[in-house]
């Protein structure tokens, strides 16, 4: 074998190996349960995808018991609940605010933004932005805000 075409398959062998984890590292994969009925939840799952989010979906016909396995309080339900990295979506949240989740890692469950506010991912109304607040789900159960819309 000559030196030129050893260094080639050496460089496409770093190249395979490296690709899938360069992938993952740029993708984080998102679970998602929701309704197969849910038109905005399958509008939120697209936003995530566009941000560059790898999205799979389980279609369940109610989410609640999934909420309640991964330890969000109802109080913070929406229509859809989510996982990422090790971190719980529950309802419409901003892609912006799940990438600094994941850059932060603070200490919560996760993050959830109640009821289904127009205007946010997936609730898009015309030009209709109702504000809204991302919160920061805990292990006790309390939240904080973690980001404010409009912002």
């Amino acid at each position: 074998m000559n030196r030129r075409r050893f260094l080639n398959n050496a460089a496409m062998l770093v190249a395979a190996v490296a690709l899938p984890t360069f992938a993952a590292a740029r993708s984080p994969e998102v679970q998602v349960f929701k309704s197969p009925y849910c038109g905005c939840c399958g509008a939120w799952v697209d936003h995530m995808r566009a941000a560059g989010f790898a999205v799979n979906v389980t279609e369940v016909a109610d989410t609640t018991a999934a909420r309640k396995r991964l330890g969000v309080p109802d109080r913070f339900g929406s229509c859809h609940t989510a996982t990422v990295e090790g971190y719980v979506l529950e309802g419409h949240v901003p892609a912006p605010e799940v990438r600094r989740l994941l850059s932060t890692r603070p200490k919560a469950v996760g993050l959830a933004v109640p009821s289904m506010p127009p205007g946010s991912p997936g609730m898009e109304a015309g030009a209709r932005k109702d504000p809204y607040q991302v919160l920061l789900v805990d292990a006790s159960g309390g939240a904080t805000v973690f980001a404010s819309y409009p912002k």
